[in-house]
């Protein structure tokens, strides 16, 4: 069976507006980025972007499909440390669903994932990662604006906002 990380959340904005967040280089996910939004295009998120080349974060990451403003799809690499499976890609898709009233639905899975070794380690971490520190900042960001990465936000107040989804 496919293992997946998969949450969901809902926001006050239009699927327009959480997709520009996700493809523009908005500041909720990483303090510095490359994104070139098409298929093959670079999505690299740099969460330590004064890093030597390779251990800034989300390096060699592509854009696989977008469906703009419904659907985006990207690779994904895990962090520096976990070097045993650094080269290894996932796949991360996000769907945006417009809800009655206004608002979006966000889902979020990723999956691609291996066994043994530092896989079990890097589901943990992206678990973690995913749910409880970049879904909740875009949840602020929705709420306060974009990130100050000089004084990241306390995201307490955005934790139960997003559903983590059974395997």
């Amino acid at each position: 069976m496919e293992r997946t990380i998969h949450f969901q959340l809902d926001l006050p904005a239009t699927p327009k507006e959480v997709w520009d967040a996700w493809v523009t280089g908005d500041t909720f996910f990483a303090p510095e980025s490359k994104i070139d939004p098409r298929p093959g295009g670079a999505y690299e998120m740099y969460f330590n972007p004064d890093a030597e080349p390779g251990s800034r974060g989300g390096e060699s990451v592509v854009f696989l499909a977008l469906q703009r403003p419904h659907m985006l799809s990207f690779t994904w690499n895990a962090p520096p440390e976990l070097a045993e499976v650094r080269a290894e890609h996932t796949h991360v898709t996000v769907r945006l669903e417009a809800l009655p009233g206004g608002g979006t639905r966000l889902h979020f899975r990723e999956d691609g994932f291996g066994r043994g070794g530092q896989w079990e380690e890097r589901i943990k971490y992206f678990r973690y990662a995913w749910g409880k520190v970049v879904l909740p900042r875009l949840a602020y960001r929705f709420d306060k604006g974009p990130v100050d990465w000089a004084a990241p936000p306390d995201l307490s107040d955005y934790l139960d906002m997003v559903r983590e989804i059974g395997e």
